[in-house]
């Protein structure tokens, strides 16, 4: 049996569905049709499997991963026909969903279209699950844990819903803050030229830059892959406002990779496994995305392990050994931010590429802030002398802009363009009231 030309994907699935179920239902002879990816149609899904080149067993599972999202019939309909009377039909696997009203695949389900009852083949096609197989290391498709004490293969046919996205619909989505996934997209507008640094902390961070880059070509290319671990671990430290948060969307933004920003208050849980767990949902997402996990106010989880005094201690020591264990696995940047140095636990910093401090602007940075950040169509009273403020007035370059930002909202109230003194002192003071400063 052969596909047509122009065929889709799912009319191959059929042919070879239809193949197994004569083949092991019936004692008609029929030939094992003919995988040709060349002569699929111009859709989508078909799209993927001739760019990644899929393989005979692999372009099966595929298919069959996607089934319940794009065809949901699509597997009932066939197996009916050789079962028009109803009854169990144990060797094909597959369960009922909730409200979903087709059979959704599971391992077995595969196994069975691939090697039928042969026990050795089922065996052998097991392998397509393995941890070293695509699917696996690049979280493409896996098997739902089944419940406890059932077999493995009986667990339900999972593809990532991010590949999903891209195969059906040749869009990325990205995913969304739950519970599930304790993280979120984070983007900018500025560039460069709109973060002010000293020189020192631009120099390093430029060396990020310049390994997001050009790390693929030192582990693949010039083969260091083995001599080296994958990833990079980086620190940032200094106070709030100084250009963190800004600094990591940044390199995501002129690097094409997606920055994710941790929500620890979501990861940390007091009960005992479930920030391992929670973690363990994180990088299993993140795993061969090429994302930039973020870890702001990282000092919740990353902080100092304390002496085992109580059971307590035991689990959060725990907790931190299982954190430095994935982020040491995870192939692409790690981002921790933290206010002080000092608060992050050695065993981490050990393991950073980069320690890198942000510092509070001195006078000329704080000068090149103001000016960046007065709004074009606005100009500065007389009385403003923008230099002699900068001077007097040792703020970040968050507590600038949010100065600016209350100056300009006053001066808009009053019909105006014209920022006056008074205003851009009273934003000055909110910001130093907030840190209980004194002015």
């Amino acid at each position: 049996m052969a596909t047509n030309k122009n065929s889709s994907p799912f009319d191959f699935l059929a042919s070879v569905l239809t193949y197994r179920l004569k083949t092991e239902l019936t004692s008609e002879k029929v030939i094992q049709p003919a995988y040709k990816p060349e002569d699929f149609d111009d859709s989508s899904i078909s799209k993927f499997i001739k760019k990644t080149g899929l393989p005979y067993a692999e372009a099966v599972v595929l298919t069959l991963a996607l089934a319940p999202h794009v065809s949901p019939g699509f597997l009932a309909t066939i197996v009916t026909n050789y079962f028009p009377d109803g009854g169990e039909f144990p060797e094909f696997g597959g369960i009922k969903g909730t409200q979903y009203r087709g059979i959704f695949p599971t391992g077995e389900t595969v196994l069975y279209i691939l090697a039928g009852n042969d026990i050795q083949k089922r065996i052998e096609a097991s392998s397509i699950f393995e941890a070293q197989h695509v699917f696996k290391r690049n979280n493409i498709i896996s098997l739902d844990k089944p419940i406890e004490g059932e077999p493995e293969m009986s667990g339900r046919l999972l593809i990532d819903e991010e590949y999903l996205s891209w195969i059906t619909k040749e869009k990325v989505v990205h995913p969304e803050l739950s519970e599930k996934f304790p993280a979120q997209r984070i983007t900018t507008k500025l560039e460069w030229n709109d973060l002010i640094l000293d020189q020192e902390t631009m120099t390093h961070i430029r060396e990020i830059e310049t390994w997001l880059q050009h790390e693929e070509t030192l582990r693949n290319a010039w083969d260091m892959g083995k001599r080296i671990k994958p990833g990079y671990r980086v620190m940032f430290y200094g106070a709030p406002g100084t250009g963190k948060t800004l600094t990591a969307t940044l390199l995501g933004k002129h690097t094409n990779k997606d920055v994710y920003r941790i929500d620890l208050s979501m990861v940390v849980s007091k009960f005992i496994g479930e920030t391992e767990k929670n973690l363990s949902n994180l990088f299993n997402k993140a795993e061969n995305k090429n994302w930039i996990l973020f870890f702001d106010e990282a000092d919740s989880i990353f902080g100092k392990r304390t002496q085992v005094r109580d059971a307590h201690d035991k689990y959060a020591n725990q907790e931190v050994s299982y954190l430095l264990q994935r982020i040491e696995n995870y192939a692409g940047l790690v981002i921790l931010a933290s206010n002080f140095k000092k608060n992050i636990d050695t065993a981490f910093t050990r393991r950073f590429q980069s320690i890198i401090e942000f510092k509070n602007p001195t006078k000329k940075e704080r000068l090149a802030l103001w000016k960046l950040n007065i709004p074009k169509k606005a100009t500065l009273a007389s009385t403003i002398d923008i230099e002699e403020i900068a001077a007097n007035y040792d703020i970040t370059g968050s507590n600038i802009v949010n100065a600016i930002q209350y100056a300009s909202i006053q001066t808009i109230a009053k019909n105006t363009t014209e920022i006056n003194r008074e205003d851009i002192l009273n934003g000055i003071k909110k910001e130093y009231i907030k840190e209980g400063k004194m002015m």
